[in-house]
């Protein structure tokens, strides 16, 4: 997705982001990726722990024969580790990085709803003054009924040497 944060007006912001996301929950807030990242949903099953990786990485699952590194969401936006529950699920997303189609899964607490958000119920993320709050990957704010979801750009979720971590790769 192109780089939409600069400066244009809320308008134009909106239809540049409007479309198709998977929405899901994380403790009590919500977030959603473009449907297009998302390949399928599942439901939570043994996850290997992988050797030296921080906590973030949970591990790695055996999905048809397909070894699949599993982020854990809740871990990588700071919030504390939870005990698993019926709803919880692992979103199998791929995307770009380097030119290379990557494909992991992402733990997360419970899956809502597929929602067509509309150019007109698409913000801009809001700055938090002069705080070191790294919301690059967040694309923008959607709202739907009277929640507010944030709007993830999974590509950027990772940073380079994460992801690279996650598939084996060097920086």
């Amino acid at each position: 997705m192109a780089d939409i944060k600069s400066g244009k007006g809320d308008a134009e912001f909106g239809a540049a982001l409007a479309g198709k996301y998977m929405a899901f929950k994380l403790g009590r807030e919500e977030y959603a990726l473009e449907i297009l990242k998302v390949r399928e949903i599942i439901g939570l099953m043994e996850i290997t722990r992988a050797p030296k990786t921080s906590e973030v990485i949970r591990g790695v699952i055996n999905l048809r024969g397909k070894v699949i590194p599993v982020l854990d969401l809740r871990l990588k936006f700071g919030m504390e580790k939870t005990e698993a529950t019926d709803q919880t699920v692992i979103i199998v997303v791929q995307y770009g990085l380097r030119g290379e189609e990557l494909t992991m899964g992402l733990l997360v607490d419970e899956v809502v709803e597929v929602l067509d958000i509309k150019p007109g119920n698409i913000e801009p993320t809001p700055t938090f003054g002069a705080s070191t709050v790294d919301t690059n990957f967040i694309l923008g704010i959607g709202k739907a009924d009277k929640r507010v979801i944030f709007l993830l750009d999974i590509g950027k979720a990772l940073t380079t040497d994460e992801a690279a971590r996650i598939h084996g790769g060097s920086t």
